[in-house]
């Protein structure tokens, strides 16, 4: 189950581990909370998800594109 678990957050964008793990929360209570809020506001937490994944991807694109302050 870890190993599947671990496979659908890699191919998920990492939204909902990288929110847990910066918030204090377990993985699995984040996910749920979107899920829910998904259900209860018809869809629109999906919107914020992918406006997250869009962050963190643009943020890992810059970490690796600059590696250290002196690349300035």
């Amino acid at each position: 189950m870890k190993r599947l678990t671990d496979y659908i957050e890699k191919q998920s964008f990492g939204v909902c581990n990288s929110l847990g793990n910066r918030l204090g929360f377990s993985t699995g209570s984040v996910r749920l909370s979107f899920v829910y809020a998904s259900f209860f506001t018809f869809g629109s937490p999906i919107v914020l998800y992918f406006a997250l994944a869009f962050w963190m991807n643009v943020r890992r694109a810059m970490r690796r594109q600059r590696s250290t302050v002196w690349d300035l």
